[in-house]
């Protein structure tokens, strides 16, 4: 069966929050997750994502392109799910998963805005203007009542576009990038840059960020004085060690040790570790994405369809 993007977006998102929270807090030391393959194109990188949850009987896997050069800037992440019958290994649901992609990503830095961020948030900032940052505004705000949403971007016709697009209950506001780091509480970094897009000194005490752009060794959103004052947690530490620039690099220039990632999501759901001590401290979520996140969002479509 197709499943079209239209589909998707049928998707309930505090659903979609509500089987992430589940999958990394009862699910996540079961299922089966290779690390995430990555394959250099003429044009971009290829990512495969399979995942297997035992417990469930489910398997999928999806399949990411990442453009270097797209027409088009809302074209350079193109993704498909399969949804697999785990015993003949038939697909069960072929999903166009673009959005299931932005959804996923936003749905589970919502999970850990609610775990991290201090409960009287009440500005979110943003950095980009793509896909991403788009779900990030309506999909974090639905677990903090934000009165205010900055957004920051280079191109800044590209950055009207989208706070004209918002709803106006929402509040979205154009904002500079010392007025959106000094100003939030809840930062999101939803953006394709390889170098730190603030300087780290800026952030205000009580800071919550989720750094959710880079993907490679050497690529990151944040620089080296952010990570230092942030108390850390990744989605995995598997997948952190291996792809998060955010994290590798200052740890390569040993400014910080392997024991500054204080947890990482499952830890937080299960109870086994808290984050936040003080309303004083900087916080911290680095995700890479991970496949038990779109093989629980792509279940839900199963069970709508």
């Amino acid at each position: 069966m197709m499943i079209t993007e239209a589909a998707v977006r049928r998707l309930n998102p505090l659903a979609v929050i509500a089987a992430i929270e589940t999958a990394f807090r009862d699910r996540y030391l079961t299922a089966v997750i290779p690390a995430r393959t990555h394959i250099t194109t003429n044009d971009g990188i290829l990512l495969i994502m399979p995942c297997y949850d035992p417990t469930r009987g489910t398997l999928g896997m999806k399949l990411v392109t990442v453009l270097r050069a797209p027409a088009r800037p809302e074209d350079r992440i193109q993704a498909t799910y399969l949804l697999l019958d785990p015993v003949s290994g038939q697909p069960r649901l072929q999903v166009a998963a673009n959005y299931l992609t932005d959804l996923r990503t936003a749905a589970t830095s919502a999970v850990a805005t609610k775990l991290m961020a201090r409960p009287d948030a009440s500005t979110l900032g943003i950095f980009g203007t793509g896909r991403q940052a788009r779900a990030h505004i309506e999909i974090v705000s639905l677990v903090r009542k934000f009165t205010r949403i900055l957004v920051c971007g280079t191109d800044a016709a590209k950055v009207r576009d989208l706070v004209n697009q918002m709803p106006a209950e929402l509040q979205v506001e154009e904002a500079d990038a010392k007025t959106c780091v000094a100003s939030s509480d809840v930062i999101c970094t939803c953006t394709t840059s390889p170098t730190p897009l603030f300087d780290g000194n800026l952030i205000k005490p009580g800071t919550h960020l989720n750094v959710v752009g880079a993907f490679q060794p050497r690529t990151r959103e944040v620089d080296d004085v952010t990570v230092q004052r942030s108390r850390v947690v990744v989605d995995t530490y598997t997948a952190a060690l291996d792809e998060a620039g955010d994290i590798l690099i200052p740890l390569n220039k040993g400014l910080i040790t392997r024991e500054h990632i204080w947890a990482d999501l499952h830890e937080l759901l299960s109870g086994k570790k808290a984050v936040r001590t003080n309303a004083e401290e900087v916080t911290l979520f680095k995700s890479v994405g991970i496949a038990i996140e779109d093989l629980a969002t792509a279940e839900l479509i199963q069970v709508d369809s």
